[in-house]
């Protein structure tokens, strides 16, 4: 959406709170009303390796990870953007500009809405089921390319070997 020229300056969040979500845990919420088009928050964290990140959370159910386009690096979430949940028929989108992680609406928000984005994961070995409950969910956090790659796969790899 935006080009390097036009990336977004740091914006005011204390209109951004986190609670109960019916999603998943907690969930971050708009106390205002948010026009469409325009940037919320910037998704922080450290960044690390997704080597990295597969160790530190091995043995753990949550993550806070937002996977880089570089393919090789994560941010771990560490503000309030990390509370944004995934949703099929989000209202939030995000756009990386030289490295950094930004949330915009793509189309106006209420307040008292949830922010939520879809997460469009692109690999993994995790079922991410999703829960968002809208009207087109696909069942699942992977992106519509990675089922229809799956989906392909399968279907190369033949009838799986019935089970001894």
């Amino acid at each position: 959406m935006a080009s390097p020229e036009t990336a977004p300056k740091p914006t005011r969040t204390s209109h951004l709170i986190v609670r109960e979500s019916k999603i998943h845990r907690k969930g971050c919420y708009t106390m205002e009303p948010i026009a469409d088009g325009t940037f919320i928050v910037e998704y922080t964290g450290e960044r690390i390796s997704k080597d990295d990140a597969d160790i530190r959370y091995e043995n753990r159910e949550d993550t806070y990870l937002f996977g880089l386009d570089d393919g090789t690096y994560v941010l771990d979430g560490d503000g309030i953007a990390a509370f944004l949940n995934h949703s099929c028929d989000p209202n939030c989108e995000s756009d990386e500009i030289e490295g950094r992680i930004w949330i915009y609406a793509i189309r106006d928000i209420e307040a008292g809405e949830e922010l939520t984005y879809d997460y469009c994961l692109y690999d993994g070995d995790d079922e991410s089921p999703c829960a968002c409950g809208a009207k087109n969910c696909r069942g699942t956090l992977y992106s519509e390319e990675e089922i229809e790659k799956r989906v392909k796969d399968a279907e190369a790899a033949g009838p799986a070997a019935p089970k001894a």
